[in-house]
């Protein structure tokens, strides 16, 4: 009997995560880490997770939004549907009436993200591989069929994909074995929450120096003064050898990021993340004018493929950071680190949040090995939340992110954690309203 795409189930998984501030920056003061989170499942038994992520409120919006591209994929042969998951990526992306609610962006693209990832996670453990290696193993021509160059053929051809990925495959193996023995660079926003005390900041940001870590990156944005002493505090704990980034997260105008970041170069800043609105493309290229040397990146909030390309065109950004869960999923994150390639610019991916961490490290692995070659100015954001709830949590040794071994694309949950931290009828949830909570208590 041929086996099926039998179910395609859509859950709301929400940690509170605010009481202690931990997420807390400019623009989301008291963040819940959550997620619509995805199992596909075929009639034979075998299971891939995906997840898109959200902070709090609108959870459900994503959830039902999975809900509605189900029927795209349910009833279809798995093999099939794994074999051209390019076609499937066009298929959910396309549809003609659900295409209406973006095109290609918002609640509905990020779902049909979480669908193709969990499509992902299924094809690489029937491969047996971690999905940063099956993604390596594929043959050029395969990684160009899984992407959608509609709208990017004015900056990246198939053909000039096809020739970046010839250009790198000779030197694959010699990059999967120092992969293997060295990890990939990493860098922490742990110390660096806006909530967090003066006294909190110091000494994480001392902790994370002490394990290995050669960038920090702080939220600022919401007060000048707290803004300076706070990255004074941080250069003075973490001395003048190790980067510091800040990340803005949309809270300024173009003039005043400009004038905001003034008062702070004295501080050798890496990057200014989000500096402004993260459609405004033209702003982030003024932005970039005005405070070099400090580099401007973004990406976390950039909608789609079409987003990137103009980023990129526009010399706007410094620093590309693609999100595991907001653009639709491996296929399009595939298409954004081939335009990066392309334009000579360094990703340095968004991560934290719910899962993200232990999902975008196999791209930024794929990367390395069989786009761009190289781990040169490129770290993977590493936060120290909720990786226990993980069957295949992310380790980091010596300030690198260890290369995961066990099949799948890491973003199962245990089934312990799902049931727990299930909204609004899960036992974390139910115990916290019984108790006259706000759900805030996090255990």
């Amino acid at each position: 009997m041929t086996e099926l795409i039998s179910a395609v189930e859509a859950h709301d998984i929400r940690f509170p995560t605010s009481r202690h501030l931990d997420g807390s920056d400019a623009m989301n003061p008291e963040p819940d880490y959550s997620a619509a989170y995805v199992i596909v499942r075929t009639s034979g038994g075998q299971e891939g997770h995906g997840l898109a992520f959200t902070v709090g409120r609108g959870n459900e919006l994503a959830v039902a939004a999975v809900r509605s591209l189900a029927p795209l994929v349910t009833g279809r042969p798995a093999a099939e549907v794994l074999a051209d998951l390019g076609g499937v990526s066009r298929r959910l992306t396309g549809d003609s009436q659900l295409r209406w609610l973006g095109p290609e962006k918002g609640v509905i693209h990020m779902a049909a993200g979480a669908v193709l990832n969990a499509l992902w996670d299924l094809r690489a453990r029937r491969a047996g591989k971690p999905l940063w290696r099956l993604l390596s193993d594929l043959p050029p021509e395969e990684i160009v069929d899984v992407v959608d160059f509609r709208y990017l053929e004015d900056a990246l051809t198939p053909g000039e994909a096809l020739a970046l990925l010839r250009r790198a495959e000779p030197g694959r193996a010699g990059r999967l074995e120092r992969l293997l023995a060295e990890g990939y660079p990493a860098y922490t926003t742990t110390p660096g929450w806006l909530g967090y005390t003066d006294d909190k900041l110091v000494r994480l940001a001392k902790e994370a120096v002490a394990d290995g870590f050669r960038q920090i990156k702080l939220k600022v944005g919401a007060d000048r003064a707290a803004d300076a002493r706070r990255v004074r505090l941080a250069r003075e704990a973490v001395g003048p050898g190790v980067r510091i980034a800040v990340d803005a997260n949309q809270a300024w105008n173009v003039g005043q990021a400009i004038e905001w970041l003034a008062p702070l170069a004295e501080f050798d800043l890496y990057w200014i993340e989000e500096p402004t609105s993260p459609d405004d493309v033209l702003g982030h290229a003024a932005i970039r004018r005005q405070v070099a040397p400090i580099k401007v990146a973004t990406g976390e909030h950039t909608h789609n493929r079409v987003m990137f390309k103009q980023f990129l065109q526009a010399e706007a950004i410094d620093i590309l950071q693609l999100d595991a869960a907001r653009v639709a999923g491996v296929n399009e994150n595939i298409a954004v680190l081939l335009l990066a390639a392309k334009f000579g610019v360094p990703v340095c991916p968004h991560a934290g949040g719910v899962g993200l961490c232990e999902m975008v490290q196999h791209l930024s692995m794929f990367d390395y090995v069989a786009v761009s070659g190289t781990t040169e100015d490129r770290v993977i954001e590493y936060i120290d939340h909720l990786h226990e709830h993980f069957t295949d949590p992310v380790v980091i040794r010596d300030g690198r992110y260890v290369p995961p071994a066990r099949p799948g694309g890491g973003a199962e949950m245990r089934p312990a954690s799902r049931a727990a931290y299930a909204y609004p009828h899960g036992p974390r949830w139910t115990a916290s309203a019984a108790a006259g909570g706000t759900g805030k208590e996090r255990p």
